[in-house]
């Protein structure tokens, strides 16, 4: 009943966020807090009329790339920093200072390096990335069952067959974790990298809408990311979890 009842409220959760933005517009009436519906008109607009199909393809393409190239090295570096002690010791100083180096200042130095290029941009997404997934992996590994190593060493499993049941079973909700945290980081960094220079996207388009102060279009531009964000939350990765995590569910 109470797992009924959850996905109630999660269901109930984005009609009461935009149903409260309806009201705060009706309140607040003014051009430049437009309302949900005529937000949607926009995005439909742009959608069928406009540029915003090709922008968005631009950003997705960035994006896409960005999440796959630092998810898979930062997934490989967090595992080997994670088992291997020294390796851990000898480049933690490294991981923080890319934790904390500023995005912009990545950018804006690739793209002296590189120019205005979508190596450059993609390559500063990547790099501010991995830190983050390194660390989640690192700190994944860190708090694995010693209790199932051991299980797992006892009954003599083969390595494939231990890192299949044991190993990455353990892993999934990190990997998760990372994912959900990582895309929402990238596609913010790639817009902001889009603002700074690029032939297209969907940041490049907000910065043009921002010189005639078009809350709208900035909106709807936004919104449209947003949803393909959210598709890839319920579509991919909660089902992915649901799968992945069946085995905590099993009763003892």
């Amino acid at each position: 009943m109470g797992t009924r009842r959850n996905g109630w409220l999660e269901v109930l959760s984005l009609p009461l966020l935009l149903l409260l933005w309806q009201v705060l517009s009706m309140v607040f009436a003014h051009r430049l807090f437009p309302s949900p519906i005529l937000v949607a008109e926009e995005m439909w607009r742009a959608a069928t009329a406009g540029n915003l199909l090709v922008d968005l393809g631009k950003t997705l393409v960035r994006v896409s790339i960005a999440f796959v190239v630092a998810m898979v090295l930062g997934t490989i570096i967090g595992i080997a920093l994670g088992r291997v002690r020294w390796a851990d010791r000898l480049f933690s100083a490294w991981v923080v200072v890319g934790l904390n180096l500023p995005a912009i200042v990545v950018a804006i130095v690739l793209f002296i390096w590189l120019g205005l290029t979508e190596v450059a941009l993609v390559l500063a997404v990547i790099v501010n990335k991995v830190p983050l997934v390194i660390v989640t992996m690192r700190e994944g590994v860190r708090s694995f069952s010693a209790d199932f190593d051991e299980l797992g060493r006892v009954f003599r499993m083969p390595p494939l067959r231990r890192l299949r049941l044991i190993f990455v079973p353990q892993l999934v909700p990190f990997v998760l974790a990372a994912a959900r945290t990582g895309l929402s980081l990238i596609w913010k960094i790639v817009l902001v990298f889009e603002v700074l220079g690029s032939d297209g996207g969907v940041g490049y388009r907000i910065a043009i809408m921002f010189q005639f102060f078009d809350i709208a279009g900035i909106l709807a531009y936004s919104a449209s990311f947003i949803l393909v964000v959210l598709a890839f939350e319920y579509g991919v990765l909660r089902p992915l979890e649901r799968r992945a995590l069946r085995w905590q569910s099993v009763p003892g």
